[in-house]
């Protein structure tokens, strides 16, 4: 286990993630008191970029369409409500 004070985490972000992608844990600290920790988490949990978004389903909005009467005209009391 590492300890280390907020500026030193900060410059060195990099090694201290490294550190704990290798199994160590790095523990940060705040005027000598531990406020947080850096730890690796499962290769699965893949929580970062577009992987995690999930895989793009093709032809997902097969069938959507608009009505014809959305282009029309709304209504005078409507128009009014928005101030036009």
């Amino acid at each position: 286990m590492q300890q280390v004070n907020v500026q030193e985490a900060k410059t060195h972000l990099s090694r201290y993630l490294d550190a704990a992608e290798n199994g160590e844990l790095v523990v940060v600290c705040r005027h000598n008191k531990p406020v947080a920790e850096l730890r690796a988490i499962a290769a699965a949990a893949n929580v970062c970029g577009p992987a995690s978004r999930g895989t793009p389903v093709f032809g997902l909005w097969d069938g959507f369409g608009v009505s014809d009467t959305f282009f029309e005209p709304l209504p005078d009391d409507l128009l009014k409500a928005f101030g036009g």
